[in-house]
């Protein structure tokens, strides 16, 4: 992959020095195991659009356009269980939602960036790609390591899709083989290394507490409710306690 990758830039910024492409080699590289972790995400993703009885562009059209695994395998199932459009359109803005906080938090970094790097970074912002470029301030930013980060997991993403549509034509039901896991496993890889004080662990574990309940009371928005809940949580310790989270 990272050869391919590295045979991309240098065909798009040819004329570009060569720090350049060591920083969008470096952002790949550090962005390569998460890319890999999403894996079975990614093959659950493609099967799933398979099993829904999408073509294999309209498929493919999900994780080139939409690029965004969680809500993609939500509104799949929704529009295979013959949800409506609009509710399939307000779940998928409720699960993509922290994205607006996310931009919000990388604005004051990205502010000065020509607008083609503010929209091609903005598409290519993820849970991953958050993690990994976030805690960089406006000096040590470095946009070329952020578009290797960003282009190297939607490579990647694409890839996996593209696998599991080809084998949801050949495997049925290949989403029951608990493939699933991976969102769970990744999700948790990137967390972990966030909690680091009171206030965290507090909107962790509140957060984790109330989606088991508000899952096992079957709320369809348990998933949304059990974030805003943790949130709260960790903001009031916070205040109590002066952490910073």
């Amino acid at each position: 992959m990272l050869p391919y990758l590295a045979k991309c830039v240098a065909a798009i910024m040819p004329s570009s020095p060569p720090i350049a492409r060591q920083a969008f080699l470096h952002g790949a590289i550090a962005i390569l195991p998460l890319s890999l972790a999403v894996a079975p995400w990614g093959l659950l993703a493609g099967s799933m659009a398979i099993e829904a009885n999408l073509s294999a562009w309209q498929g493919q059209g999900l994780s080139a356009i939409v690029f965004a695994g969680a809500a993609q395998l939500v509104a799949i199932g929704m529009l295979k269980s013959g949800a409506s459009l609009l509710s399939i359109l307000l779940t998928t803005l409720l699960l993509t939602s922290q994205h607006l906080l996310y931009g919000l938090s990388m604005r004051p970094v990205l502010s000065n960036q020509p607008l083609r790097w503010r929209l091609g970074l903005g598409f290519l912002l993820t849970d991953e790609f958050f993690a990994l470029t976030s805690h960089y301030d406006r000096q040590q930013f470095n946009r070329w390591y952020a578009l290797g980060v960003g282009l190297t997991f939607y490579v990647a993403w694409n890839l996996f899709t593209l696998a599991g549509i080809v084998l949801g034509q050949n495997i049925p039901h290949l989403d029951q083989l608990g493939l699933d896991f991976s969102i769970v496993a990744t999700f948790v890889a990137l967390i972990a290394p966030l909690v680091r004080n009171l206030a965290t662990v507090v909107c962790v574990a509140v957060s984790l507490f109330c989606s088991v309940l508000f899952s096992y009371w079957h709320w369809e928005t348990a998933l949304v409710a059990a974030g805003l809940l943790g949130m709260a949580a960790g903001f009031v310790c916070q205040k109590f306690t002066g952490d910073r989270a």
